[in-house]
């Protein structure tokens, strides 16, 4: 079993941006998956996040997904561009006065196209509509090799780092 040597980076950001939403692009709309059905889910998960070696949640049955997934603190928001899915968002609001952006992404199609910044923009103020103390996230070396500076460039700080080794995913044969 191959092991992947992960730096994984925890981000936070304290207060909410001081600039307005950007705009929504032209032919793009977001919307919420209100219990998104497990299929739907799991094409999203392993389509954005194939690429990056996404595998946590591809371990989870059916009933595991759906618990998390479902919750009613918990929100899939969806990106459409011309009406196909080009990426997504997850808001985890379990913990008082935290929102965790617990998933982010673009379908491989959509990323290059300036839609991402505007998701995130979109997905920021969102999380901070419900007034937290602290919006925050973990990436690692294996999101988009440019997704930390673009989290940064958001307005997230660092707050912790660490090294792991986990299994390779194609070695389980999630992948």
């Amino acid at each position: 079993m191959s092991k992947l040597d992960v730096t994984i980076t925890y981000i936070q950001m304290m207060s909410p941006p001081t600039t307005a939403p950007k705009p929504m692009p032209p032919g793009a709309m977001v919307m919420q998956a209100v219990k998104p059905t497990i299929s739907f889910y799991r094409y999203l998960y392993n389509t954005v996040g194939q690429a990056w070696l996404w595998g946590d949640r591809r371990k989870w049955s059916d009933a595991e997904l759906a618990a998390e997934v479902q919750h009613p603190l918990v929100e899939v928001q969806v990106l459409y561009y011309e009406g196909v899915p080009a990426g997504y968002a997850e808001l985890d609001r379990r913990q008082p006065l935290e929102v965790e952006l617990a998933y982010f992404g673009l379908m491989p199609e959509f990323i290059g196209r300036g839609l991402g910044g505007f998701m995130l923009n979109w997905t920021i103020h969102r999380a901070w509509s419900y007034l937290p103390r602290r919006v925050w996230l973990h990436t690692c070396t294996l999101d988009h090799p440019q997704a930390l500076a673009v989290y940064q460039k958001a307005g997230f700080e660092i707050y912790q780092c660490e090294q792991k080794f986990e299994d390779d995913p194609r070695d389980l044969g999630l992948m």
